[in-house]
C-alpha cells in the first residue's frame, strides 16, 4: 500500500525523517557490539537450567559406563 501511495505522489509514513543523519550522542560514547552484549550476560532467564543439564549429562554418562541400554529416537 505504501509503495502505491508513493507512486501516486503521497507522503510515506517516514518520509520526513528517512534522510536525516544518524544521531550520535555527545553524552554517551559509542559502544562496541561486545560491550553491548556484556550488559545482558549476567541475565539468566532459565536459572538452574545449566545445572539441570549438567546433572542429566552426568547421569547419562554413568548409565553408559554401567552398560545401561540407552533409548534413542528413531530418525
Amino acid at each position: 500500500m505504501e509503495e502505491k501511495e508513493k507512486a501516486q505522489g503521497k507522503a510515506g509514513r517516514y518520509d520526513d525523517i528517512i534522510d536525516l543523519p544518524h544521531h550520535v550522542s555527545a553524552r554517551h560514547p559509542h559502544m562496541t557490539a561486545q560491550q553491548r552484549a556484556a550488559q545482558f550476560s549476567p541475565f539468566d532467564a532459565l536459572s538452574g537450567y545449566g545445572e539441570a543439564v549438567r546433572r542429566t549429562q552426568e547421569e547419562a554418562c554413568r548409565q553408559v559406563e554401567e552398560g545401561w541400554e540407552i533409548w534413542t529416537a528413531d530418525i
